[in-house]
């Protein structure tokens, strides 16, 4: 790389961070000119450079921020009012227009630890041991494999510990169904018609939903590293919130994070276990093999 292209790229890389920073104190400089005068870019320039390097935008960036003090403070039990305010929001209603998107439910329900919410959840057997398949009134909202059903549960009720939870076996549920077709009709055990996704009710960030997305496009039977799904991403500094990103899906071979590995060629870890890792990849490389 020349000289002075290294140079102007780390003097971009100090405007950016500069404006991560104020976007972190959170002292005002929120719109996009007054950032832009931070960093001493054009606007458009900004706009374009920091969602090249976060992968989000300075706004999709300040509202996943607010986002996450709101979350602390709820969990910290603030009243909703103050915790709303208090995380940067001039309008309480701007909060509940987004909140079933970014905290799977209402301020108050998740202050209550998901109280009111209520779960419709199933199990079934898999070449890769048990499967848990649960949805909420909105869509499906946890997808988890284990060696047996009582761990299952326990996980489950782990992360919705004041979510009423309902097992549904016989006819089960709609939705339920359709995830456990679409994942054995998708690694080979079943050859049905594979049904219509339902929708998703999972908490995130913008930058967590490009990461899954991304996860879904990677084709079955391959793996990429965290660096080069970053790559991908346009973010090629991101290798590590690649990684966080991975590690909280909670959608289990439907988000597969299980094609991502580490940049030496090795597995690295997976929430559900390495031996099921090994496996499903084993499985998805030997179909992919016989459709080639």
């Amino acid at each position: 790389m020349k000289p002075q292209v290294q140079t102007m790229r780390s003097a971009t890389d100090d405007a950016l961070e500069r404006v991560r920073v104020a976007l972190d104190r959170d002292d005002g400089a929120s719109d996009l000119a007054t950032l832009a005068a931070v960093a001493g870019l054009s606007p458009t320039h900004l706009q374009r450079a920091f969602r090249r390097r976060y992968g989000v935008s300075p706004a999709e960036y300040a509202r996943a921020r607010r986002f996450g003090q709101l979350r602390e403070a709820l969990r910290d039990g603030a009243p909703v009012t103050d915790a709303v305010y208090e995380a940067g929001f001039g309008s309480g209603s701007r909060v509940y227009e987004e909140s079933d998107r970014r905290l799977g439910m209402t301020p108050a329900s998740y202050r209550a630890g998901g109280a009111g919410a209520s779960i419709r959840y199933t199990t079934t057997g898999t070449p890769l041991g048990r499967l848990l398949v649960a949805t909420t009134a909105k869509g499906i909202c946890s997808v988890t494999l284990g060696d047996d059903d009582a761990a299952l549960e326990i996980r489950l009720a782990d992360e919705f510990p004041l979510a009423s939870r309902e097992r549904v076996d016989e006819g089960r549920d709609e939705w339920l169904d359709a995830v456990i077709a679409r994942v054995t009709r998708d690694l080979g055990w079943d050859d049905g018609d594979t049904p219509a996704m339902p929708p998703i009710d999972v908490a995130a960030t913008a930058f967590q939903w490009r990461v899954w997305d991304a996860l879904t496009r990677i084709p079955r039977g391959e793996t990429l590293s965290y660096g080069e799904l970053a790559a991908k991403l346009g973010v090629p500094k991101a290798a590590r919130a690649i990684g966080r990103a991975c590690g909280s899906n909670k959608l289990a071979l439907l988000v597969p994070c299980h094609r991502i590995i580490r940049e030496d060629g090795s597995l690295g870890g997976w929430r559900w276990g390495m031996d099921i890792k090994q496996q499903l990849l084993a499985t998805e490389r030997a179909m992919s093999g016989a459709q080639g």
